[in-house]
């Protein structure tokens, strides 16, 4: 045998050595679903706008998607991690406590923590907090604690439902493209920004901030080669129905009907929000020729987006279930930051305190404009005892819980936040894993802008809607890059 030869086959030998060793190290992957009707009794008050909106209708159910994911070795649980969709707003603290609980409960043995609760941002879902009900939400209607317990009740059943259905499955992952979000703040020549500013004017200097149409997919198959779930990240909260005054899922709904036409009624859509604190589905500019396009075509815009996602979704199916894993790392890490909380400036406050005042002063002199302004008065007072806090030297940083997910070669990364497109890409710009998915609204903290949307100003950049500043927007961005690159050391 000549040295080349001899070269040729001590390289197989080692490249079967090291596929060996992968396949050892690896495991079995199990995986169950389920999905949950948290449709509200009507008439339900509607969150998301900043005044009272009461529903008597539903026009789409309301849904939780679930997805629980087991690695074993042998028989014994290795790993586990939990994801459930929820066609709400945001996830307020006691409704991941209270799911968690009542997991806990019904399955003991499980880490509970593991359990992620995040939110498609539809603004057409139930009021669920003391938060909105600061409007005085009338008592003949569907009140929020009753919704919570209805929720919890739900959810919990789901989650104990999903795991007690795992079953063998495979796993691929894949990445393609929509047009769903788009930047939604405008910015001018003298500096400034605003939330849907216009354009139609010299002061226009262009939209401020970056787009990501990514559409990142995660799949699994059982053994009879059935799609039983996947996983759709799309930069843009759910909010073409905004407005409404009717309950509303928005395009996620649109999606699972698509979806399932496509793949069969057993499959589980699992609709996540990557970074979009400055995205939605609403044209800035190009109105009136995107209005025309949809009237030349005769689909609705509600269709129409959720004919781009479900395309994106089929296309990366087709492409990827020739590459499905079973025996992969599934590495679950979570931790709770303590991010510096923003410094209101003393102008800010005393902007607050001013504006809280004389909205206080209007209710008083007229009860019924109540419904509309006691939002304003709200969220300026809670600047106010903000800067009180902070001259006591209190509440100077926000816990916050970020998820990362292993998945073979692809991580799941979550925070609670809106959170601006800009710090996603910086994630995924330094991420370590082949494909890395950034799902926000994992829990309830409000925007988190960049420093040059703070500088720009106007709703979502003020101290108004955030709570963390920029240089928290950049903790989270590290910390989680740091335990992205921990997580896929490890092969467990």
């Amino acid at each position: 045998m000549n040295l080349n030869k001899m070269l040729k086959a001590v390289y197989s030998k080692m490249l079967a050595a090291v596929m060996l060793t992968g396949v050892v190290n690896a495991q079995g992957l199990y995986v169950g679903v389920a999905e949950v009707d948290i449709s509200p009794k009507l008439p339900i008050a509607l969150a998301g706008q900043g005044h009272l909106r009461v529903a008597t209708e539903a026009e789409t159910p309301l849904q939780v998607s679930i997805i629980a994911i087991e690695s074993r070795n042998g028989k014994t649980t290795a790993e586990t991690a939990f994801f459930a969709a929820c066609d709400l707003v945001d996830i307020p603290p006691a409704y991941q406590a209270g799911v968690r609980k009542a997991v806990k409960d019904l399955l003991p043995s499980i880490d509970t923590a593991k359990v992620i609760l995040t939110a498609t941002h539809t603004h057409t879902a139930p009021v669920m907090d003391t938060l909105f009900s600061k409007y005085a939400i009338p008592p003949e209607i569907t009140q929020p604690s009753a919704f919570e317990k209805f929720f919890i009740e739900r959810v919990s059943a789901g989650i104990v439902k999903a795991w007690n259905n795992r079953v063998e499955c495979t796993a691929s992952w894949g990445l393609t493209h929509a047009v769903v979000g788009y930047n939604r703040r405008s910015a001018y020549l003298d500096g400034t920004a605003l939330m849907y500013g216009g354009t139609y004017f010299p002061g226009f200097a262009g939209i401020e901030g970056y787009e990501d149409h990514d559409v990142n997919t995660l799949f699994f198959w059982n053994k009879k080669q059935e799609l039983i779930a996947t996983g759709v990240s799309v930069a843009c909260p759910a909010q073409k129905t905004e407005n409404g005054t009717a309950v509303n899922a928005d395009y996620w709904h649109e999606v699972r009907l698509a979806l399932k036409k496509k793949f069969g009624d057993r499959l589980c859509v699992v609709g996540w929000i990557a970074a979009a604190g400055d995205q939605s589905p609403h044209v800035m500019y190009r109105h009136k020729a995107d209005v025309r396009m949809h009237t030349l075509s005769g689909r609705k815009p509600m269709v129409e987006i959720a004919r781009r996602i479900s395309n994106a979704v089929i296309e990366a199916h087709d492409i990827v279930k020739k590459d499905q894993h079973q025996q992969i790392p599934l590495v679950h890490k979570y931790e709770n930051l303590q991010l510096p909380v923003r410094i209101i400036t003393h102008k800010e406050y005393l902007d607050a305190k001013k504006t809280r005042d004389e909205v206080a002063a209007k209710i008083a002199a007229d009860n019924k404009l109540a419904e509309k302004l006691n939002g304003d008065q709200y969220f300026n007072d809670k600047i106010v005892k903000r800067y009180e806090n902070q001259q006591q030297g209190k509440l100077m940083t926000l816990p916050t819980e970020i998820h990362v997910v292993r998945l073979g070669d692809i991580v799941i990364c979550t925070n609670p936040f809106e959170l601006y497109t800009e710090y996603g890409i910086r994630i995924q710009g330094r991420s370590k894993a082949l494909q890395t998915f950034v799902v926000q609204l994992a829990g309830e903290q409000g925007y988190l802008a960049t420093e040059k949307a703070v500088k720009g100003g106007g709703y979502s950049a003020t101290v108004f809607s955030s709570i963390v500043g920029a240089e928290g927007g950049q903790m989270l961005v590290d910390r989680t890059v740091d335990l992205i690159e921990e997580i896929m050391k490890k092969e467990k």
